[in-house]
């Protein structure tokens, strides 16, 4: 594929823009993406992970009245507009004080906002049981929709086993 913009050198920079439900894509070589100035090549440029997620999080949220409302968090007293500006979040309960609002960009990053990932061994059993729960209330509401009763009995069982366990 050449380039949209000079038609002489193949295109290696492809370029997606949403602005207002309108996406546009260019397809430039590397000197017309660097002479357009959307994008540095020069190594000494410096680039970071936190300016990636500075720049996801703080794009068409700033004018939005939901983040006009400072209210700190109560544990490291950060507020939202911090954590727009750094794209980095002060401690855990950031997460309780900002849930709503971070709850839609964590989606749209990571494509879900619960963990399904590793659970650390110290943790023990407890989490692995807490999850099998979860998991085996999924199951429970999937059978009991389609009407198979049995299955539906069986995964009830093994609630209240884990359950049980849970409790100990």
């Amino acid at each position: 594929m050449l380039c949209d913009n000079c038609k002489e050198r193949p295109a290696s920079v492809h370029i997606t823009k949403i602005n207002n439900n309108q996406k546009t894509e260019k397809h430039l070589c590397e000197q017309c993406a660097q002479n357009s100035g959307e994008i540095n090549f020069s190594p000494d440029a410096n680039f970071s992970v936190q300016d990636l997620l500075k720049g996801m999080f703080s794009h068409g949220f700033s004018g939005s009245p939901q983040c006009q409302v400072e209210s700190a968090c109560p544990s490291c007293g950060m507020t939202y507009d911090d954590f727009s500006r750094y794209g980095k979040i002060g401690c855990g309960d950031c997460f309780s004080a900002y849930g709503d609002r971070l709850e839609p960009l964590l989606r749209r990053i990571h494509g879900t906002c619960s963990h399904t990932g590793k659970v650390p061994k110290r943790s023990g059993g407890k989490m692995v049981t807490r999850q099998k729960l979860k998991q085996l209330r999924r199951e429970l509401e999937g059978y009991v929709i389609r009407e198979e009763y049995e299955q539906a009995a069986r995964v009830r069982d093994e609630i209240r086993a884990s359950e049980k366990e849970l409790s100990e």
